[in-house]
């Protein structure tokens, strides 16, 4: 079994092609497959059995591999085997039934509504003055205004765009101040856009020319592309992660703060306000309302937080309790 085969070849391709995977995901995939590779390199597709994958899981969990690894890597197999079976005409899944090793359900690692107001309103740093501080401030205030993937951010177009070689999947209505984006499984949703957002949008597009380079040959995608880096094509994904984390070290926030950081802060701020999960689910994207509902623990997590410094006899609950400051005693990160 090679991963150059035909069937994973035109697998992968399906996915790209009807299914509008991205090319994160597609590689995820890839390099799960690649682990049936190595641990069976003599086995052809009809040859491999569910005790063998049972056994694959169990070795890759011996090499040290998380259990959250090992449920992506089991969900690539059983959904490329699903494929294959229907594809040939036969009605054997070989990862049907396996299930990897229960992962711990941790709390999303959310900012503060006051962190989250150091890092976007700059208190104590100059305001934006060249075009890479005004892209950035731009791709901050929406990714925590709509809630967006780190994928969705970087796939956002100017406008709707459609050629002979190029589609947009995802783009800015300044308009209607709002994002429509193509996220997960190729699900399309309306984000609307906060008036501090689009602001920032608006001052990032009167300087977004001086990145772009004349001259130099741009494919459709880089030149339709919301956010550019300074070779003017679109930005990458890595290259947001950096500028982020940069300006959080700056505004002297005390903890690491990524993309999806402001996802969470996202969801977590309109729960508490709204109240409303199917809201946030939708404005988030998730297909399965079980998804959003950990923000439910974060926001109780808050309620309880409040509860302690303001009720008069919260810091009684517990004998070991700090009297001065009414905080509970740790019992671990659950951030």
């Amino acid at each position: 079994m090679t991963l150059d085969g035909d069937p994973i070849r035109r697998w992968l391709a399906h996915l790209s092609a009807e299914r509008r995977y991205s090319h994160h995901t597609l590689a995820g995939y890839t390099h799960d497959l690649d682990h049936l590779q190595r641990l069976y390199p003599d086995a052809t597709l009809e040859s491999l059995s569910n005790s063998q994958l049972r056994q694959a899981v169990a070795r890759l969990h011996a090499e040290g591999q998380k259990p959250r690894s090992l449920a992506r890597a089991l969900a690539a197999w059983r959904s490329f085997f699903q494929w294959w079976a229907t594809t040939t005409g036969q009605d054997h899944n070989p990862a049907h039934g396996i299930r990897a090793p229960k992962i711990p359900r941790g709390l999303p690692k959310a900012l503060s509504v006051e962190q989250t107001q150091v890092l976007l309103d700059r208190p104590n740093l100059p305001s934006p003055s060249t075009p890479v501080a005004h892209r950035d401030q731009a791709m901050f205030e929406i990714l925590y205004s709509c809630g967006l993937r780190l994928s969705e951010l970087v796939s956002l177009d100017i406008t709707y765009t459609r050629t002979a070689d190029y589609t947009s999947t995802s783009w800015l209505a300044l308009d209607t101040a709002e994002v429509i984006v193509t996220g997960k499984g190729g699900k399309m949703r309306h984000a609307p856009l906060g008036r501090q957002a689009v602001a920032a949008t608006e001052q990032w597009l009167n300087e977004r020319s001086r990145l772009t380079r004349p001259g130099t040959a741009l494919s459709a995608s880089d030149t339709a592309a919301l956010f550019l880096g300074e070779r003017g094509r679109r930005i990458s994904p890595r290259v947001v992660q950096l500028q982020l984390e940069k300006l959080a070290k700056q505004a002297g926030l005390p903890v690491h703060v990524h993309p999806h950081s402001l996802r969470h802060s996202f969801a977590s701020h309109v729960l508490q306000s709204a109240q409303d999960l199917r809201a946030v689910q939708e404005l988030l994207g998730h297909a399965n309302i079980s998804t959003t509902q950990i923000y439910t623990r974060l926001d109780f997590q808050h309620l309880a937080q409040v509860y302690d410094k303001a009720h008069p006899r919260a810091n009684r609950r517990n004998p070991t309790d700090n009297a001065a400051t009414g905080e509970r005693p740790d019992s671990g990160d659950t951030t």
